[in-house]
């Protein structure tokens, strides 16, 4: 199982500085459906707000930005559907414990929960994953 975050999806649409970064997210995209992929359910706003202010900033087209949220949408990605009343408490104490936002903390939560791995270009969201004995992508 395998738990996505916003900065791995949208690599497949900008170009990451380093150049392994890349290739990275791409041999992660060849393998989809290797695995289950999950996300929690702000992934898919986190996502169309970078898309939204790379529309605003010129960087990509407004159809381009629909094209690529089209082929998300087509990849076998699950989303978490538990209610925030249930995960709230322990976002929050993932947050608090590792200096985290709580947007950052809910990828940890949910890769604890379903007992799976992360794929993250965040540093800091990385080491937490870590220190919390959550596994990386490779």
């Amino acid at each position: 199982m395998l738990v996505i975050d916003a900065s791995m999806a949208l690599a497949w649409a900008f170009e990451r500085q380093q150049p392994e970064d890349g290739q990275r997210a791409s041999r992660l995209l060849s393998d989809c459906g290797s695995e289950s992929w999950w996300v929690p359910a702000l992934w898919h706003l986190e996502v169309a707000n970078a898309l939204l202010v790379a529309e605003r900033r010129g960087v990509i087209a407004s159809s381009a930005s629909d094209l690529f949220r089209s082929r998300l949408q087509a990849l076998p990605i699950e989303t978490d559907a538990t209610p925030l009343q249930e995960t709230e408490p322990r976002i929050l104490a993932i947050a608090r414990a590792q200096g985290l936002s709580s947007y950052d903390a809910s990828y940890l939560e949910l890769a604890q929960r379903l007992g799976g791995s992360l794929a993250s270009f965040d540093r800091r969201l990385n080491e937490a994953a870590q220190r919390l004995h959550v596994a990386l992508a490779p």
